[in-house]
């Protein structure tokens, strides 16, 4: 079923599709400005720690930290993969060249594993070294590992990708055995 979808000229689309929805995510996670992590008087984003004090949030970068730093770096590097790796896919898809699939799926491992370092790095440093007390992490933090997962789904369809090749390509199977 996998080789007789991505076959299809309107369902070939799928997977640098995914790719592009990891890419839209990750970007909401790291422009989101509304905050990763909130309480009833803070809240934080990837970028800075805002604490309520009487209707005006004094703020103050969360860049001094090499753990916030750490994170940025590792998200935005992720993101990075990510678009090579959707320009990739791209290519891999007009041409029909699958043998890039094996790329595209070291790409995508990379960025998965970078975000996925990044997101629980800034989860426990958080929780460490920031606010200490009742707090709930927000959609845009969501959407970071929405990214993530999304990333590691599309890991195992380029991986699987290549076995299908001459499926894809039409090309004639050879059989031992003809009956005539």
């Amino acid at each position: 079923m996998f080789a007789c979808g991505v076959k299809y000229p309107r369902c070939r689309w799928i997977l640098p599709l995914l790719v592009l929805f990891a890419i839209i995510f990750d970007i909401i996670a790291i422009a989101a400005t509304s905050g990763w992590v909130e309480s009833a008087a803070h809240y934080s984003s990837m970028w800075e720690h805002c604490r309520d004090m009487g209707g005006d949030y004094e703020c103050k970068s969360l860049m001094d930290n090499g753990w916030a730093q750490a994170t940025a770096a590792l998200m935005i590097i992720g993101l990075i993969f990510l678009i090579i790796s959707f320009f990739f896919s791209i290519f891999t898809f007009c041409y029909g060249n699958y043998g890039w699939s094996p790329l595209i799926a070291f790409l995508l491992i990379c960025a998965a594993i970078l975000q996925f370092i990044g997101l629980i790095v800034y989860a426990v440093n958080f929780k460490q070294l920031i606010y200490e007390g009742r707090y709930d992490f927000t959609w845009a933090y969501g959407f970071g590992w929405g990214a993530t997962i999304l990333a590691i789904g599309c890991i195992f369809l380029f991986c699987c990708l290549p076995k299908y090749e001459e499926h894809l390509n039409d090309k004639k199977t050879k059989y031992f055995y003809t009956s005539w």
